[in-house]
């Protein structure tokens, strides 16, 4: 799974890691009119790389938690949804809006294979000083640029360079930012 190749998430081993990120998720999503201090340490425990001065609000979701890595002053609104079969990185001053999904697993295409459950992750790479507007969508194995915004509504299913304004479903670039 980590090498990105084909896997069946029934392992159990996965499932020990999917009842961890379930409860730490469901702290987290609890505690919110815990102190600062103490909702930073759900998410130390749950967040792979969490840096300084990161806001989540809750409800937060996520496969595992241990794929995803999210550089200082990045601030994720409510209902964020973070698939995390394969890593996600979201860099710093990041502008996350509400219901975006970051989706990393893919399934296969041969009808037989997904019915066994096989499925594989790729990826997502989001730049510093990143703005997803709200309810955006972005695919598996997508590169998003630093400096670019991505407008609400859109669907990324292919990399943006950096410094762009991308709209629509799918996403693509309407201009220089």
């Amino acid at each position: 799974m980590l090498a990105g190749d084909w896997y069946i998430p029934d392992d159990e081993e996965l499932k020990e890691e999917t009842r961890r990120r379930a409860e730490l998720c469901a702290a987290y999503n609890a505690a919110t009119t815990a102190d600062d201090a103490e909702r930073r340490a759900v998410l130390e425990q749950l967040i792979g790389d969490l840096g300084e001065d990161v806001t989540i609000r809750a409800p937060f979701q996520c496969d595992y938690g241990s794929r995803i890595s999210i550089g200082p002053h990045t601030f994720i609104n409510f209902n964020a949804v973070f698939l995390d079969a394969a890593q996600i990185t979201v860099g710093a001053h990041g502008q996350i809006g509400p219901n975006v999904q970051l989706l990393t697993p893919t399934h296969e295409l041969d009808t037989e294979r997904r019915r066994e459950g096989w499925e594989k992750g790729e990826p997502i790479t989001i730049g510093d000083n990143v703005w997803l507007g709200g309810g955006v969508i972005v695919c598996p194995g997508v590169t998003i640029g630093s400096d670019t915004v991505v407008g609400a509504g859109a669907v990324v299913t292919k990399d943006l360079p950096s410094g762009v304004l991308a709209v629509g479903n799918p996403a693509r670039v309407v201009r220089s930012l």
